[in-house]
């Protein structure tokens, strides 16, 4: 007891070893001490007396306090907004059913549903190789990708409805329906004419880029050697203020860096990246430098990352191109072999590849997804990032995310690491809503 009344009362004056002093002495200096403390005394006394309330089980939450914290259900309370997905090109060449779950690929009405998605960006791409880099039978394939993603629509009112700005999409999520929409990637089916871009913009376009992997004349592509060397001419800067006059976004994914810097130079509304990563992670020239990621973000736009672990994984793209040589006999005779048209026997090669690259490529999961979106939220902030997934547009996809279905698996990471409810709507369609609403203005 004298212990404890000394600990309390002054322990920095009292000896630890109290017997060596006069019993009496020590006893008048501690009730001294003593009627000047009672207060403190009194109110640890009733503190303890509370400890056994700190002690008892937590107050059971209530359903809807788990419902505010489950992955799912903020994943679904969000509007899902998808930029980039190439499946046109399936329902053209391989005639697929997006109504129906498909056995292979990576998207269909069925697990976009199960993945939570609100709103698709269909690619309309147009590959020089087989259609050429303008003329009419670029025009045509653009067109008639347009029309498959008009159809889809009109073909499946119930599930799917065309939009064309951020109120369509906010619109159709509120019907429970998926909005679709559409992008084109690469200039070429505007055939070096201005007029044609208020003729795709009129037929419901919203975004499109300059170039794919191939350069226009107009504009450079990270893909090529020409691209190495070629900017924005000035009937590129005039394509890029047709855009901004009639709320079309400006894509950046696949142009070259002179390129990306004459858009930014040159728009006066928000540029978009739809599928691209970073540069700082994965040194490859499709990804965005910090210099660019900031210069975008000072538009007011959003670099939407990428799913393809190529343009996620560090080294990956190295290992990758060793596979391709090894693979590149068995990608020929699958080419040689296919009786269709172009188109197929493009599918018959990429067939090949994913099947090699799922055995000799090391698993990439969605964390490294994250990573991208990490380092872009540290450079610029949550308001400049969102998702591009490039499904059905590769042949590799990530072992967790390897389809629309496991879009939940990105929320759960997202919130894993600490981002709140309002991070992920922002990340997962709410910036894109934005911007949009931006250049329609």
């Amino acid at each position: 007891m004298v212990r404890q009344i000394a600990k309390i009362v002054n322990p920095s004056r009292i000896p630890v070893k109290y017997k060596d002093y006069p019993k009496p002495v020590l006893m008048r200096s501690l009730i001294r001490r003593l009627i000047l403390v009672a207060p403190i005394l009194l109110s640890t006394f009733l503190l303890n007396c509370r400890m056994p309330e700190k002690t008892e089980a937590p107050t059971a939450r209530t359903p809807e306090q788990d419902k505010q914290a489950d992955p799912i259900a903020i994943h679904r309370r969000a509007i899902a907004i998808d930029m980039h997905a190439d499946t046109p090109q399936r329902m053209l060449d391989e005639k697929v059913d997006l109504s129906q779950r498909l056995p292979d690929g990576h998207f269909d009405s069925v697990r976009a549903r199960e993945g939570g998605l609100d709103a698709q960006f269909f690619s309309i791409w147009v590959e020089p190789e087989l259609f050429g880099g303008g003329g009419p039978r670029a025009m045509k394939r653009a067109d008639d990708q347009i029309a498959a993603v008009h159809a889809l629509a009109d073909q499946h009112p119930e599930t799917w409805k065309f939009a064309t700005s951020a109120a369509d999409i906010r619109a159709s999520a509120s019907e429970g329906k998926l909005a679709a929409l559409t992008g084109l990637e690469g200039g070429y089916a505007i055939d070096e004419k201005i007029e044609n871009v208020e003729r795709y913009y009129k037929m419901g376009v919203r975004y499109m880029s300059p170039a794919w992997s191939v350069s226009t004349s107009w504009a450079g592509s990270s893909g090529d050697e020409v691209g190495r060397t070629r900017g924005l001419n000035d009937f590129g800067k005039q394509v890029i203020r047709e855009m901004n006059r009639l709320g079309m976004m400006v894509d950046v994914s696949h142009v070259s860096d002179q390129t990306f810097w004459g858009i930014v130079n040159t728009s006066t509304k928000p540029v978009i990246a739809t599928h691209s990563g970073c540069r700082a992670i994965a040194d490859v020239p499709r990804n965005l430098s910090d210099d660019m990621i900031r210069a975008l973000a000072k538009t007011g736009g959003v670099v939407n990352v990428i799913f393809y672990p190529e343009h996620l994984e560090p080294g990956w793209s190295e290992k990758k191109k060793k596979v391709d040589a090894a693979i590149a006999s068995q990608v020929q005779r699958a080419s040689e072999e296919e009786k269709g048209d172009a188109a197929h026997k493009k599918l018959a090669r990429d067939r090949v590849r994913r099947e090699e690259f799922a055995k000799c490529l090391p698993p990439v999961s969605v964390s490294r997804l994250v990573d991208h979106i990490d380092h872009i939220v540290k450079l610029v902030g949550v308001d400049h990032v969102g998702i591009g997934s490039d499904f059905d547009g590769v042949q590799s996809t990530l072992s967790d995310l390897a389809d629309v279905s496991e879009l939940p698996n990105l929320t759960r990471e997202l919130l894993r690491r600490g981002y709140s409810e309002s991070d992920v709507d922002k990340i997962l369609g709410g910036n894109m809503l934005r911007v949009m609403e931006a250049v329609e203005k």
